[in-house]
Protein backbone atom coordinates (compact mmCIF):
# COMPACT_ATOMS: atom_id res chain seq x y z
CA UNK A 1 0.00 0.00 0.00
CA UNK A 2 2.79 2.48 0.59
CA UNK A 3 4.26 1.83 -2.72
CA UNK A 4 0.97 2.75 -4.33
CA UNK A 5 0.18 5.55 -2.49
CA UNK A 6 4.06 7.01 -2.68
CA UNK A 7 2.77 7.43 -6.90
CA UNK A 8 -0.11 9.51 -6.25
CA UNK A 9 0.53 11.61 -2.83
CA UNK A 10 4.15 13.55 -1.59
CA UNK A 11 6.49 11.22 -0.17
CA UNK A 12 6.11 12.90 3.37
CA UNK A 13 2.32 12.47 3.34
CA UNK A 14 2.61 8.12 2.82
CA UNK A 15 2.90 7.20 6.26
CA UNK A 16 0.71 9.37 8.23
CA UNK A 17 -2.10 8.53 5.23
CA UNK A 18 -1.30 5.24 5.79
CA UNK A 19 -1.61 5.01 9.44
CA UNK A 20 -4.82 7.11 8.63
CA UNK A 21 -5.95 3.87 6.08
CA UNK A 22 -5.47 1.22 8.85
CA UNK A 23 -6.72 3.07 11.44
CA UNK A 24 -10.13 3.71 10.09
CA UNK A 25 -10.36 0.67 8.00
CA UNK A 26 -10.43 2.22 4.87
CA UNK A 27 -10.70 -0.18 1.17
CA UNK A 28 -8.69 2.28 -0.67
CA UNK A 29 -9.74 2.63 -4.56
CA UNK A 30 -8.02 4.67 -7.17
CA UNK A 31 -10.30 5.14 -10.18
CA UNK A 32 -10.35 6.58 -13.66
CA UNK A 33 -11.30 10.38 -13.87
CA UNK A 34 -14.84 11.16 -13.31
CA UNK A 35 -15.69 14.66 -14.31
CA UNK A 36 -18.24 15.15 -11.68
CA UNK A 37 -16.04 14.56 -8.71
CA UNK A 38 -12.76 14.18 -7.57
CA UNK A 39 -13.56 11.53 -4.95
CA UNK A 40 -16.21 9.50 -3.06
CA UNK A 41 -16.84 7.94 0.26
CA UNK A 42 -19.64 4.70 1.28
CA UNK A 43 -20.21 2.53 3.86
CA UNK A 44 -20.62 -0.76 1.42
CA UNK A 45 -23.14 -3.31 2.36
CA UNK A 46 -20.77 -5.35 3.84
CA UNK A 47 -20.04 -2.32 6.49
CA UNK A 48 -16.20 -1.58 4.59
CA UNK A 49 -15.56 1.61 4.11
CA UNK A 50 -14.93 2.46 0.68
CA UNK A 51 -13.26 5.07 -0.44
CA UNK A 52 -12.54 6.16 -4.75
CA UNK A 53 -10.06 8.71 -5.44
CA UNK A 54 -9.63 9.67 -9.01
CA UNK A 55 -6.00 8.63 -10.33
CA UNK A 56 -5.44 11.85 -12.75
CA UNK A 57 -5.52 14.53 -9.80
CA UNK A 58 -1.86 15.76 -9.00
CA UNK A 59 -0.52 14.41 -6.22
CA UNK A 60 -1.24 17.62 -3.52
CA UNK A 61 -4.82 17.37 -4.77
CA UNK A 62 -4.44 13.79 -4.57
CA UNK A 63 -3.89 14.61 -0.86
CA UNK A 64 -6.70 16.82 0.02
CA UNK A 65 -9.46 14.72 -1.82
CA UNK A 66 -8.00 12.01 -0.11
CA UNK A 67 -8.44 13.77 3.35
CA UNK A 68 -11.52 15.08 2.87
CA UNK A 69 -13.08 11.70 2.09
CA UNK A 70 -11.71 9.77 5.54
CA UNK A 71 -13.14 13.08 7.09
CA UNK A 72 -16.70 11.75 5.87
CA UNK A 73 -16.07 8.46 7.34
CA UNK A 74 -14.72 10.31 10.40
CA UNK A 75 -17.37 12.47 11.14
CA UNK A 76 -20.11 10.35 10.47
CA UNK A 77 -18.35 7.74 12.83
CA UNK A 78 -18.13 10.59 15.51
CA UNK A 79 -21.05 12.33 15.19
CA UNK A 80 -24.11 9.82 13.52
CA UNK A 81 -25.15 9.19 10.12
CA UNK A 82 -27.81 12.52 10.17
CA UNK A 83 -24.95 15.11 9.93
CA UNK A 84 -24.98 17.15 6.95
CA UNK A 85 -22.71 15.95 4.40
CA UNK A 86 -20.64 19.07 4.17
CA UNK A 87 -21.56 20.48 7.52
CA UNK A 88 -19.74 22.39 10.75
CA UNK A 89 -18.69 17.89 11.51
CA UNK A 90 -17.68 17.42 8.29
CA UNK A 91 -15.78 21.00 8.61
CA UNK A 92 -14.20 20.16 12.19
CA UNK A 93 -13.00 16.66 10.91
CA UNK A 94 -11.63 18.01 8.10
CA UNK A 95 -9.63 20.98 9.30
CA UNK A 96 -8.52 18.26 12.73
CA UNK A 97 -7.32 15.50 10.03
CA UNK A 98 -5.46 18.14 7.32
CA UNK A 99 -3.83 20.40 9.56
CA UNK A 100 -0.85 18.04 9.99
CA UNK A 101 -0.13 17.90 6.71
CA UNK A 102 0.06 22.14 6.16
CA UNK A 103 3.60 21.83 5.98
CA UNK A 104 6.76 22.47 4.06
CA UNK A 105 7.93 19.07 3.75
CA UNK A 106 4.59 17.81 2.19
CA UNK A 107 3.30 21.42 0.09
CA UNK A 108 4.92 23.86 -1.75
CA UNK A 109 5.27 27.22 -0.33
CA UNK A 110 3.17 28.75 -2.82
CA UNK A 111 0.29 26.98 -1.55
CA UNK A 112 0.52 26.66 2.14
CA UNK A 113 -1.46 29.94 3.05
CA UNK A 114 -3.70 29.94 0.35
CA UNK A 115 -4.73 25.88 2.42
CA UNK A 116 -3.94 28.05 5.79
CA UNK A 117 -6.83 30.29 4.71
CA UNK A 118 -9.11 27.55 3.01
CA UNK A 119 -9.30 24.96 6.12
CA UNK A 120 -10.09 28.16 8.14
CA UNK A 121 -13.57 26.99 6.63
CA UNK A 122 -13.39 24.50 4.40
CA UNK A 123 -15.53 24.39 1.27
CA UNK A 124 -17.23 21.03 -0.30
CA UNK A 125 -15.04 21.36 -2.97
CA UNK A 126 -11.77 23.05 -3.13
CA UNK A 127 -12.42 23.36 -6.46
CA UNK A 128 -14.87 26.99 -5.27
CA UNK A 129 -11.84 28.01 -3.83
CA UNK A 130 -10.71 29.77 -6.83
CA UNK A 131 -6.93 31.17 -5.63
CA UNK A 132 -6.56 27.67 -4.35
CA UNK A 133 -7.96 25.54 -7.10
CA UNK A 134 -5.80 27.81 -10.03
CA UNK A 135 -2.79 27.67 -7.85
CA UNK A 136 -3.34 23.99 -7.82
CA UNK A 137 -3.48 23.48 -11.26
CA UNK A 138 -0.18 24.61 -11.52
CA UNK A 139 1.01 20.80 -10.66
CA UNK A 140 -1.44 18.96 -13.42
CA UNK A 141 -0.24 17.22 -16.54
CA UNK A 142 -0.04 19.57 -19.51
CA UNK A 143 -3.01 19.56 -21.24
CA UNK A 144 -4.67 21.31 -23.83
CA UNK A 145 -7.46 23.31 -21.91
CA UNK A 146 -7.83 26.73 -21.24
CA UNK A 147 -9.33 28.62 -17.70
CA UNK A 148 -12.48 30.58 -19.06
CA UNK A 149 -10.70 33.84 -17.24
CA UNK A 150 -8.32 33.70 -19.51
CA UNK A 151 -10.26 33.25 -22.85
CA UNK A 152 -11.26 36.80 -24.71
CA UNK A 153 -14.83 37.70 -24.36
CA UNK A 154 -16.58 36.46 -27.73
CA UNK A 155 -15.20 33.24 -27.62
CA UNK A 156 -16.69 29.88 -28.18
CA UNK A 157 -15.26 27.11 -26.39
CA UNK A 158 -16.80 23.37 -25.22
CA UNK A 159 -16.83 21.70 -21.95
CA UNK A 160 -16.61 18.24 -21.23
CA UNK A 161 -20.56 17.03 -21.88
CA UNK A 162 -19.69 18.47 -25.72
CA UNK A 163 -22.13 21.24 -25.17
CA UNK A 164 -20.76 24.68 -26.56
CA UNK A 165 -20.66 28.28 -25.08
CA UNK A 166 -19.52 32.15 -26.01
CA UNK A 167 -17.93 33.82 -23.39
CA UNK A 168 -19.96 37.30 -22.90
CA UNK A 169 -19.82 39.17 -19.67
CA UNK A 170 -18.54 38.98 -15.98
CA UNK A 171 -20.70 39.13 -13.16
CA UNK A 172 -19.30 39.66 -9.96
CA UNK A 173 -17.06 37.18 -9.55
CA UNK A 174 -18.11 34.35 -12.32
CA UNK A 175 -18.21 34.56 -15.87
CA UNK A 176 -22.01 34.78 -18.06
CA UNK A 177 -22.19 32.51 -21.21
CA UNK A 178 -24.17 31.51 -23.56
CA UNK A 179 -24.89 28.33 -24.57
CA UNK A 180 -25.44 28.17 -28.24
CA UNK A 181 -28.10 25.87 -29.13
CA UNK A 182 -30.56 26.89 -26.55
CA UNK A 183 -29.77 30.29 -25.95
CA UNK A 184 -29.45 30.03 -22.39
CA UNK A 185 -27.43 31.64 -19.40
CA UNK A 186 -24.98 29.62 -17.48
CA UNK A 187 -22.60 31.08 -15.13
CA UNK A 188 -18.90 29.73 -14.47
CA UNK A 189 -16.57 29.63 -11.81
CA UNK A 190 -12.73 31.56 -13.73
CA UNK A 191 -10.86 28.75 -13.06
CA UNK A 192 -13.23 26.25 -14.69
CA UNK A 193 -11.39 24.47 -17.41
CA UNK A 194 -13.03 24.64 -21.02
CA UNK A 195 -11.54 23.32 -24.50
CA UNK A 196 -11.32 26.84 -26.45
CA UNK A 197 -12.67 26.10 -30.08
CA UNK A 198 -11.65 27.91 -33.06
CA UNK A 199 -14.09 29.32 -35.16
Amino acid sequence: MNETLSKYIPEQAVKPVFELIVANQVHLKIVNERVTRHGDYRKGTNGKHEITVNSNLNKYKFLITLIHEISHLVAFEKFGRNIKPHGDEWKYSFQTLMVPFIRPEIFPENLLPLLARHFKNPKASSDTDAKLSLALKLYDAENDKNFIFELPFGSIFRISNGKVFKKIALRVKRFECVELNSGRIYLFNPNAEVELLKI
